[in-house]
């Protein structure tokens, strides 16, 4: 770490590929902390009187600060062992306990925190003299093996700018700790011997480590369990799947540094690691969500609703859903499969629980129908023969039934996704109303180099009969190849004839229909405005016998002129 902070100033061009490389470094040699982490488990077993483990069935990050380059470090202790604190622990079991009182007696936070149950096991410095103090004792926990110290990587691609999205990936990676497990330690104070006190308090820390610790717990982070395979709440959705093509990664790992001649520079090519994220899922819901959302309210009402079901920190939200993944071994390496649960939170209205579910049955629904997850998600997946071989991603539900079956006729699959486009549309709708929301949405403004991806008048689904079923590639994506490849084929010869502005205007046009990283700039109400990186305004979903196109911007060229040239296509949205 302190490399890092010295030896790389804050602009040098190797900067993030040596971020990563020391992050590697100090995953390897975490296996070294076993024999230290031995003696801090076996110090807590002779001062406890209770202990017991905990593990974690994914990942966990608790504590900690930013460290260099920005990087979020876990809590280590003064030898760099990473652990969790007492004082974490503590709170862990106190919220755990004021939320068991609210629930039970109807107070609010403030007078639950008063309640002399909470004073008695944990103390307060105005209560009595003899529960000024707590009468439980918290132990810092270690994990078991310091071979759980691993990389992992951030990635908010969708960000609200005020009432504006602003799309720019930026992956961040850190440290955090997967598949721990945590020996946990208890005893009471010298002057208490009380033995209920402490089967009750190590019940509150038991049923609060479950709900979860750290950060992102709503995001399958910090859940530990005393037995993994045993789940204390039941999910109100679950679902099965299978995904197929470039699938889900969690970070590059590191490989070999190289002198790149073309660009005269060092170059380091990494790895990607595929992991089945909880966070890929809850992200994918949060923006086919806000898509729809956006449809029926403005962006400052659909930027407090979507904070207030997924969380947010502005405005700072806990969120009314926690997202997990249970990983199941896949059958090859291109695939990823598992089950999504989703679950409710404490924050939940219990008023609210059925509109919420079945809007999360239908939004599930859309989400597996509409796309892919992880990397190439906007297309479905394929195989080439060039390199990489393998493109796109495409799901497989497999349970329930009314997630996993899909009418083989055209005509009834374009009323089952129109009935539950409708249903959800009706359901935001309802939300709308609960939160008091008059405000229309508003009408986006939309060119042929501009759009915003939200379910307006301007966005298109259709449903299109697969001609190509027997080809790698469907009838959909084959014609969006074919409209991208006569574009870049213009730009490959405008190149070799140096017409630059003209260069410029067509690569603006192929960015406007499948997206790009390189940044061109564009006209807006006479204006030039500058484009980053831009995701493709098309989604296509293939379904065997027919795909299904979701087209953002849909009314202007060059996505209309892609529209116009997919044949026997049948519209699903805007609904009619």
């Amino acid at each position: 770490m302190e490399y890092l902070r010295w030896m790389r100033p804050a602009d040098h061009q190797y900067k993030d590929a040596t971020k990563v490389q020391i992050l590697q470094k100090a995953m390897e040699n975490a296996k070294n902390y076993d024999a230290r982490l031995s003696v801090c488990n076996q110090r807590t077993k002779a001062i406890a009187k209770e202990t017991f483990e905990v593990t974690c069935p994914w990942r966990i990050r608790v504590g900690g600060h930013r460290g260099p380059e920005s990087i979020l470090l876990p809590a280590f202790d003064a030898l760099g062992m990473p652990y969790i604190p007492s004082a974490t622990l503590r709170g862990v079991a106190r919220t755990q306990a004021i939320r068991e009182v609210m629930q039970n007696t109807g107070k609010n936070w403030k007078d639950a925190e008063k309640d002399s149950l909470i004073v008695k096991h944990f103390g307060a410095l105005d209560a009595d003299k003899a529960d000024q103090a707590g009468k439980v004792v918290f132990l810092d926990a270690y994990p078991t093996s310091g071979k759980c110290l691993a990389v992992d990587m951030a990635n908010n691609i969708w960000s609200w700018e005020g009432n504006h999205l602003d799309y720019s990936p930026n992956p961040n990676p850190f440290l955090s700790l997967k598949e721990p497990t945590f020996l946990i330690g208890l005893r009471l104070i010298s002057n208490c011997s009380d033995q209920q006190v402490l089967t009750q308090v190590k019940k509150w820390l038991i049923n609060g480590l479950a709900n979860g610790a750290g950060s992102q717990i709503n995001t399958g982070y910090g859940q530990l369990l005393e037995n993994p395979k045993k789940l204390l709440s039941k999910p109100f959705l679950e679902v099965e799947f299978a995904l197929e093509g470039q699938l889900i990664h969690g970070y590059q790992k590191p490989g070999e540094w190289s002198w790149n001649n073309n660009k005269n520079e060092w170059q380091m090519r990494g790895s990607n690691q595929a992991e089945v994220r909880p966070t890929a899922f809850k992200s994918m819901l949060r923006y086919w969500f806000r898509v729809f959302a956006l449809g029926v309210m403005p962006p400052k009402n659909t930027k407090v609703l979507e904070a207030k079901i997924f969380g947010s920190l502005d405005p700072q939200s806990m969120g009314i859903i926690k997202v997990t993944v249970l990983e199941k071994e896949p059958e090859n390496e291109n695939e990823q499969s598992g089950t999504l649960r989703l679950f409710f939170t404490s924050e939940v209205d219990e008023n609210q629980k059925d509109n919420l579910q079945n809007l999360f049955s239908n939004l599930i629904w859309l989400m597996f129908y509409l796309g892919g997850i992880g990397q190439g998600a906007r297309r479905p997946c394929y195989y080439r023969k060039g390199n990489p071989k393998i493109r796109g991603s495409s799901f497989f539900v497999q349970n329930p039934s009314e997630f996993s079956s899909i009418p083989g006729n055209i005509d009834e699959f374009r009323l089952r996704i129109l009935g539950k486009i409708t249903q959800l549309i009706d359901l935001l709708s309802l939300l709308k109303t609960t939160f008091n929301f008059t405000e229309r949405s508003n009408n986006f403004n939309h060119s042929s180099h501009q759009w915003t991806e939200c379910a307006d008048l301007n966005m298109r689904i259709f449903v299109v009969p697969n001609a190509n079923q027997d080809n790698a590639k469907s009838y959909a994506l084959s014609k969006l190849n074919q409209k991208f490849h006569q574009l870049d084929d213009q730009i490959k010869s405008l190149k070799k004839e140096k017409n630059f502005p003209e260069l410029k205007r067509v690569y603006s046009e192929l960015k406007s229909l499948c997206g790009g990283v390189q940044k061109d700039k564009i006209l807006v109400n006479g204006q030039q405005k500058e484009r980053k990186v831009l995701p493709s305004p098309i989604w296509v979903r293939s379904l065997g016998p027919f795909d299904v196109v979701t087209i953002f911007g849909a009314t202007a060229s060059p996505r209309s002129d892609y529209l116009r040239s997919l044949q026997g296509a049948i519209q699903i949205f805007p609904l009619s």
